[in-house]
């Protein structure tokens, strides 16, 4: 469950490697596992610092994403998180084994800024992550175009996420609020 909490978030998918031995990272991993054991207190509420995520995110996106992403960074705001890297789609494509035709390795190859911006909605048990915005060199991607990269490109490395779809939280959590200061997870009583 912990990868897949932080994974329906835009950061986890643009995130890249960090230190293992980050007090931050370890921290995260912790929180996660109490989550994921359903270790957590009923009626808790499990904080989860943007500085933290930011760690965490890097370090575990090299075993998803070992190449063509650098540089990510998260920014959280009010019920939203904003992710930017540099991304190189072609790298993305040969690290996961996917072979491009020429003429689309030619239009997708290089390094790009990257900038996903989304709406986290969250009651229940229940939560949706809308996309309200993506940038790729500074031009915004939205229609066809988005659809093509979000199923090139972030479905196979993330098959259970969903986009603009309700899904299930884990066990026993409520909701999932975001502040540009935190992430916070709150159990249910």
């Amino acid at each position: 469950m912990g990868a897949r909490l932080l994974t329906t978030i835009p950061w986890a998918a643009l995130a890249i490697a960090a230190a293992a031995s980050n007090p931050q990272v370890e921290r995260v991993s912790h929180k996660l596992d109490l989550i994921e054991r359903h270790q957590a207190k009923p009626g808790s509420v499990i904080v989860f610092p943007a500085a933290d995520l930011n760690a965490w995110s890097r370090a575990k996106s090299i075993e998803v994403v070992p190449e063509g992403l650098r540089e990510p960074r998260l920014e959280l705001g009010s019920g939203t998180a904003t992710a930017y890297a540099l991304v190189d789609f072609l790298k993305l494509r040969h690290a996961a084994g996917i072979e491009t035709n020429w003429l689309v390795a030619k239009l997708i190859e290089g390094e790009k800024p990257v900038k996903v911006a989304a709406a986290i909605q969250s009651a229940r048990g229940r939560a949706t992550v809308h996309l309200t915005r993506v940038e790729i060199g500074g031009l915004a991607v939205s229609g066809a175009p988005l659809d093509f990269l979000i199923q090139t490109f972030f479905m196979p490395l993330y098959p259970e996420a969903q986009i603009d779809k309700p899904f299930v939280l884990a066990d026993g959590v409520e909701r999932i609020e975001v502040t540009p200061a935190e992430a916070r997870v709150y159990m249910k009583k």
